[in-house]
């Protein structure tokens, strides 16, 4: 299948918590890494996260470095990346900053009932506003059908961003190239707290490892990146 080269990337505390139980959004990270996302981002064409973290986080999603993007648009490229959220019930916040920033537009991955509650969701978005489009992607959506739409849309490069359901489902479906995470240097310790990954039969067991590319530190933060199978970098 033609499909991006795609990159999952994570922050996550040592106990695999991505997020804790509060209502603030718990950093996990440092600018020294923040600033690899953004250069990892601005290398990318199109970026995904699922609606749960549409919902928690409100991101934008853009590339934040000014000099990223004037690189962009110097190779022709849009300054920000195309936007993918998967929702199996289209219930989306069309006010969501996700819909009204960047200059490269978004698509919705949904199914059944949602396709039409996406779109009625979508008009009453300014007209100003970037173009968006609701595409079914199975039922339930699956990282298959996500990856072969955009790649029609000329994605050779995507950039996976969250949260747990999301990585989950990329993840299990063996259609990730790298994963990077991003390890901060204590314990979240809450039950309820949001996970790195749910149960799933992953295709990268004991028997069948992830090889690992990179382990370094920075500052207090630990990297790490995995080769997740045999696909060249795009």
């Amino acid at each position: 299948m033609d499909r991006p080269y795609t990159i999952l990337s994570c922050a996550m505390s040592v106990d695999g918590r991505i997020d804790d139980t509060g209502p603030q959004r718990l950093r996990l990270s440092n600018e020294a890494d923040f600033a690899e996302i953004d250069e990892l981002r601005a290398e990318c064409d199109a970026i995904l996260v699922g609606a749960g973290t549409l919902r928690a986080d409100d991101p934008r999603l853009l590339v934040r470095s000014p000099l990223l993007r004037r690189r962009r648009r110097e190779q022709g490229r849009t300054e920000n990346l195309l936007k993918a959220v998967i929702t199996r019930s289209g219930r989306i916040d069309p006010q969501a900053r996700l819909f009204s920033t960047g200059d490269a537009g978004a698509v919705v991955y949904t199914t059944g009932a949602g396709v039409e509650t996406a779109r009625r969701a979508l008009e009453r978005r300014p007209d100003d506003d970037p173009p968006a489009d609701v595409v079914d992607a199975g039922d339930p959506p699956t990282a298959k059908a996500v990856l072969a739409d955009l790649a029609d849309r000329g994605v050779s490069r995507l950039l996976v961003e969250g949260g747990g359901h999301i990585h989950t489902l990329f993840l299990t479906s063996g259609l990730v190239d790298e994963l990077r995470l991003a390890i901060a240097p204590f314990f979240v310790g809450e039950e309820d707290a949001p996970r790195f990954v749910l149960p799933g039969a992953f295709p990268h067991t004991p028997d069948t490892p992830m090889r690992l590319l990179e382990a370094r530190a920075l500052g207090e933060v630990a990297v790490l990146r995995y080769r997740l199978g045999e696909r060249e970098e795009r």
